[in-house]
């Protein structure tokens, strides 16, 4: 399995600088970004946003799978509805984190559930994954029941990751079979 990525729905694949206007208002909003971890500043404006895709793809090389960011693209009309990541978390940087961030007006529809699960197969296809981590704000229920519709089991509430109390939610290889 290669990227991208094609769900019934979806398609998940590299970010682009064109997708800077379609990526605004997901990171420029305050609805997204507030629920982030850590928390980040929403994104000013589209130039911003544009700066922030070109880090992003300037890093993804150098990453090694499955670490990297995406964008979740609606098959149908080709609309970047979302963004998915998976990155080392912090302090120790061992355990990796699975994220997903939608549009507001793509909430609701079943895109995160989608997207995630394939990201994570794909994850655990590559050599050496063996869990994949998600993290929430103890108030983000949306997060929350994402997660576990993912299958992940909740491993605790902590304040090790981002000095912030966040839901753990773990998934295993082993899970999937």
């Amino acid at each position: 399995m290669s990227m991208p990525l094609t769900t019934d729905r979806l398609v998940i694949r590299e970010w682009s600088d064109d997708d800077a206007e379609a990526a605004y208002p997901i990171y420029g909003s305050s609805e997204v970004t507030h629920w982030l971890t850590p928390a980040m500043d929403r994104v000013a404006d589209v130039a911003a946003m544009r700066s922030v895709l070109q880090a992003w793809q300037e890093a993804q090389p150098n990453l090694i799978p499955p670490r990297g960011r995406w964008a979740v693209e609606r098959r149908s009309d080709g609309t970047v509805v979302g963004g998915l990541g998976i990155r080392l978390l912090p302090p120790y940087q061992e355990d990796l984190e699975l994220s997903w961030q939608l549009h507001p007006e793509a909430w609701g529809q079943g895109y995160a559930t989608e997207a995630a699960r394939a990201l994570i197969e794909w994850a655990f296809a590559q050599d050496d994954t063996d869990e994949l981590f998600a993290v929430a704000r103890p108030a983000n229920t949306r997060a929350n029941a994402t997660a576990k519709r993912l299958g992940m089991q909740w491993v605790g509430e902590t304040t090790k990751y981002y000095d912030l109390s966040l839901q753990v939610y773990r998934i295993r290889h082993s899970d999937l079979v």
